[in-house]
């Protein structure tokens, strides 16, 4: 069971995919690895609180990859994810095939333009109208999916004693910019059949309980 920061950091390294909530494939999940005082605790740090220290202590990549839902994914496997969930495409050529949505668009041109935007900035800075507002977390969530946008950190609002409360405000990057320039240069020279091949041979080994289609959507979106 997990009951430190520390434990949870040694988890992901060891399994390499981590669901946050529970899900279809039993015991895979964060959830399924607290002890029920520590999910929610007003005494004790949990993985709520966990999820930036572990994304800057791991530098692994975290966000909504799991059907919509959030999970953790070490940097060694995290450029074969990317590239079979990107289909090979870097965001310039998914827009040049015109395969980028619309309303996707401007969130990519901000991160690129900056390493790193708070969720209410970025809010801020692309939402003009009110279809842009109503579009922006399914833009968030698709991006993720995609493989081409993570969190890099939680930042939260501090109390007149210094101390963080409230819910974490994600800071979005993209995986180039927090992994490096030439993190996925070599899965991109991959087939993305391929890459997803590997990393399921990897989750049927790591989950030898989980049916086929437990393991595809996992990895498919």
């Amino acid at each position: 069971m997990l009951k430190s920061c520390s434990d949870l950091c040694e988890l992901i390294e060891e399994v390499g995919f981590l669901p946050f909530f529970r899900n279809p494939v039993s015991g895979f999940s964060i959830e399924d690895c607290t002890p029920p005082e520590l999910w929610f605790s007003d005494e004790a740090d949990g993985p709520w609180e966990w999820k930036g220290p572990v994304i800057r202590d791991l530098h692994c990549a975290y966000g909504k990859f799991y059907r919509g839902k959030a999970m953790y994914i070490s940097e060694r496997f995290f450029g074969d994810f990317c590239n079979f969930r990107r289909d090979g495409y870097d965001y310039d050529a998914r827009m040049d095939d015109g395969l980028a949505r619309h309303a996707d668009i401007p969130i990519m041109r901000e991160l690129w333009q900056s390493p790193s935007v708070v969720s209410r900035e970025l809010k801020t800075r692309v939402c003009f109208t009110k279809e842009r507002k109503r579009t922006f977390d399914g833009s968030l969530t698709r991006l993720q999916m995609l493989g081409y946008i993570n969190i890099a950190d939680f930042e939260y609002a501090l109390d007149r004693c210094g101390r963080p409360y409230g819910w974490g405000l994600a800071r979005y990057t993209t995986p180039e910019a927090f992994f490096g320039e030439n993190f996925l240069k070599e899965a991109y020279n991959t087939d993305p059949t391929d890459s997803y091949k590997k990393l399921e041979s990897y989750l049927q080994r790591l989950l030898p309980d989980a049916g086929v289609s437990q393991i595809e959507n996992i990895l498919k979106i």
